[in-house]
C-alpha cells in the first residue's frame, strides 16, 4: 500500500489548467525573496470552466517580516493567520491566503484546535509553484499531516465505514467555522471523489499517532466562531473589497440578496461586525 506521503505527493503534482499555474507564478512574483510555494485548492479544482469563478490559493512564505514591507501587516498575519488578498491575472480572479512555512506545518497538525487549514488540506489540492525542491518537500510534508489530523479529531465510531468517517469528520469541521454553504456541502466533498477518500483514508488512518485524541468539538466551535469573526474583521482592513466579497460569497452559497451600501464600503470593519450577527440570526450563515 502506498504511504500517505506518496499519495499526497502524486496528488499535489496533478496537472492543472495552465492559467492556474501562470496565476500562481504571478502571485509568487509579488513576494520575490520570501515566496516558497503556492497551492491551489477548493471547489474550482473540479471545474473545467474557470471564467467568472473565484480561484483559491495559499501562498507559503519564509517569514512574514520578509513578505510584508509594513510591520503591522506582518503582525496581523502572525497573530490571526492568514492574511487574505484579492488577485487578478490572465482574465481570472482569485484570492490568496498567506502563511509562513512554520505556520503551514503547524496548522496542518493536531497541535492546533483551529480546523481551517487541516480541514481544507485533507481535501484535494495542487502544488502549482515552488521555489525549489526543499520548499516542495516541506509543502508535501505539511499537507500530509492534514488528513490524519482530521480523522483523529473526529474519532472513528465503532462499525463506521471509511466514507462515513470522512463525511462525519467534514461535517464537524464545517460546524466550527462561519459557513455560508448549505449543510449538504460537507457530504458532497466526499461524494465527489469517493475513490480518492477510500485510498487516502486507509493511509491516513495508519498515520494517526497512537497518542492522538478525538473530541473537544464544543470548544472548537466556540473558538472557531470567534476566530471566524476576527478574521472577517481583519479582512475588512487588509482585503481590498473584502466586504463586497463577503456579500458575494454569502449570496452565492445561501441564496440571499445582500447589497452592500456605500457607508459599509467606507467603514468595512463596522459593516463586517454588524452584518455577521444579523446573518447568523437569520440563518444565512451557520
Amino acid at each position: 500500500m502506498a504511504t500517505l506521503t506518496d499519495l499526497v505527493r502524486d496528488e499535489l503534482a496533478t496537472p492543472v489548467d495552465p492559467r492556474v499555474t501562470a496565476m500562481a507564478a504571478a502571485i509568487a512574483a509579488q513576494y520575490a525573496g520570501s515566496a516558497r510555494a503556492v497551492l491551489f485548492y477548493g471547489s474550482c479544482l473540479r471545474e473545467r470552466e474557470l471564467d467568472g469563478l473565484m480561484l483559491d490559493f495559499y501562498l507559503i512564505v519564509s517569514d512574514y517580516g520578509d513578505a510584508f514591507p509594513k510591520r503591522w501587516m506582518a503582525l496581523a498575519n502572525r497573530l490571526i493567520p492568514p492574511n487574505v488578498f484579492p488577485f487578478q491575472a490572465g482574465g481570472l480572479i482569485a484570492k490568496y491566503a498567506v502563511l509562513s512555512e512554520a505556520d503551514f506545518h503547524r496548522l496542518n497538525g493536531s497541535e492546533t484546535r483551529n480546523v481551517s487549514v487541516w480541514a481544507r488540506f485533507a481535501q484535494p489540492s495542487r502544488l502549482v509553484w515552488a521555489v525549489d525542491d526543499t520548499a516542495r518537500d516541506r509543502a508535501i510534508a505539511a499537507v500530509a499531516r492534514a488528513a490524519p489530523t482530521l480523522l483523529a479529531a473526529a474519532g472513528r465510531v465503532e462499525g463506521e465505514e471509511m466514507l462515513g468517517w470522512w463525511r462525519r469528520a467534514f461535517s464537524l469541521t464545517y460546524s466550527v467555522e462561519l459557513r455560508a454553504e448549505r449543510t449538504s456541502r460537507a457530504q458532497s466533498v466526499v461524494d465527489a471523489e469517493p475513490d480518492r477518500y477510500l485510498r487516502f483514508g486507509a493511509a491516513a488512518a495508519a498515520a494517526i499517532p497512537v497518542q492522538a485524541k478525538s473530541g473537544g468539538w464544543a470548544r472548537r466551535r466556540f473558538e472557531g466562531k470567534l476566530l471566524s469573526i476576527a478574521r472577517l474583521a481583519k479582512a475588512s482592513l487588509t482585503y481590498a473589497g473584502g466586504i463586497d466579497y463577503l456579500a458575494w460569497k454569502i449570496n452565492r452559497h445561501a441564496g440571499t440578496k445582500i447589497e452592500i451600501k456605500p457607508w459599509q464600503r467606507r467603514w468595512p470593519l463596522v459593516a463586517a461586525l454588524t452584518l455577521v450577527p444579523r446573518l447568523i440570526r437569520g440563518g444565512a450563515i451557520r
